[in-house]
């Protein structure tokens, strides 16, 4: 198994997702709509990243995986074509959500290296992905901004995202199985295989373990970051755009130390991991919390934050993971979704929270999350 090529496939097509973030002034400016018409090009790529994860990463469960990837890369390389020569908005809205949709390879490929990797060096294939996830995601908006500069046009990064995408095609397929799941095994159809999503939570504690863990730890990291641009650009602060993407970029050091968490789970087991973790999560807050006014405390617990998160979600999806192979895209679709409604739920919160009672009511509350996400690893002592 190559895991680097896995992680590179990962971190590109997660990219998708992310790089058009920081284009969308442009975007406005080019097709002449307002900020907030433009601002629904990120919304469309996070609604089609969630239909993405529960209609089609639970094909990888039965499906043949070469075939599968092959016809996902086309789709997404097609699609980001017809972004980088959309004549209007509409155009754009639609491809971006075509495009999202289709680029769920990361959540495909963390099951399958998992399952490869075995259950001895799983929490380590998971971390190492779950790494180039991290900064795929956070390098491409950096990386997006640069092309357009450079080009002076916002579809070249589209054209360039295109090529990247449509170069995994010769590469990706011919390092994957052809199958994961045991040879043998009966095929699901594909209706009853979305409908027995919710009955794996009914069957697996150690999914809901993790669906609840990583709902609030995302629903923590998400009220954190959400509220961070307002509270960065408010008094006596004062900083703007640049600045705080710069602040972002200071917290990559942590994503790379959260790849430790891999190894760790495997030694020590994803429960105590993820509670470690989230402890990292609770610290960082309490720093930014205690010193709101200080960048360098800022850029400490922000970087905490993104280590616990990125700890606790390597520690949880490791353990889901580990439920089996016939399963595993499906358990990390339920997974996925309820890690994705925590993060909608933070940042719905932080919205409300910093601009009817600021900074210190948003810790506050993703303290509150982290704090459930604890309790949630919790046994509770059986009655004689």
């Amino acid at each position: 198994m190559n895991v680097l090529l896995l992680t590179l496939a990962g971190a590109v097509t997660v990219a998708n997702i992310y790089f058009p973030q920081p284009l969308l002034a442009a975007v406005a400016r080019g097709l002449a709509v307002s900020d907030r018409t433009a601002g629904l090009v990120a919304t469309a790529a996070q609604i089609g990243y969630a239909l993405g994860i529960l209609l089609l990463v639970p094909l990888a469960d039965t499906a043949r995986l070469r075939r599968l990837t092959r016809a996902l890369l086309t789709a997404t390389t097609a699609a980001l074509l017809v972004a980088a020569a959309a004549p209007n908005v509409l155009t754009l809205l639609l491809a971006t959500l075509a495009l999202s949709t289709t680029t769920v390879l990361p959540q495909i490929l963390t099951p399958v290296a998992a399952a490869l990797a075995g259950p001895e060096r799983r929490g380590r294939v998971v971390g190492v992905i779950g790494l180039g996830l991290t900064l795929g995601s956070t390098l491409s908006r950096t990386v997006s901004g640069a092309v357009s500069d450079a080009s002076g046009s916002w579809r070249t990064a589209y054209a360039v995202a295109a090529a990247a995408t449509a170069a995994l095609l010769w590469l990706l397929p011919r390092a994957l199985p052809e199958r994961l799941a045991a040879a043998g095994r009966p095929r699901v159809p594909y209706g009853r295989m979305l409908a027995g999503l919710p009955r794996l939570l009914g069957e697996h504690r150690a999914l809901r373990v993790s669906a609840l863990r990583g709902g609030c730890v995302f629903a923590a990291y998400s009220v954190f970051w959400a509220a961070s641009a307002f509270h960065l650009a408010a008094p006596p602060l004062g900083y703007g755009p640049g600045a705080a993407g710069l602040f972002g970029l200071l917290t990559v050091p942590a994503a790379l130390a959260s790849a430790y968490a891999g190894p760790l789970t495997d030694r020590y087991g994803a429960g105590p991991v993820g509670g470690w973790a989230l402890g990292c999560v609770g610290l960082g807050l309490a720093v930014a919390g205690l010193a709101p006014a200080s960048p360098v405390a800022l850029v400490a617990g922000a970087g905490l934050v993104v280590l616990g998160t990125s700890s606790c979600q390597v520690a949880n999806q490791s353990r889901v993971l580990g439920l089996g192979r016939d399963v595993a895209a499906r358990v990390n679709t339920v997974f996925m979704l309820a890690t994705f409604g925590g993060g909608a739920l933070g940042s719905l919160t932080a919205a409300w929270l910093y601009g009817a009672y600021g900074w210190t009511a948003v810790v506050l509350a993703a303290v509150g999350f982290s704090a459930l996400g604890l309790l949630a690893g919790r046994r509770r002592p059986r009655v004689a």
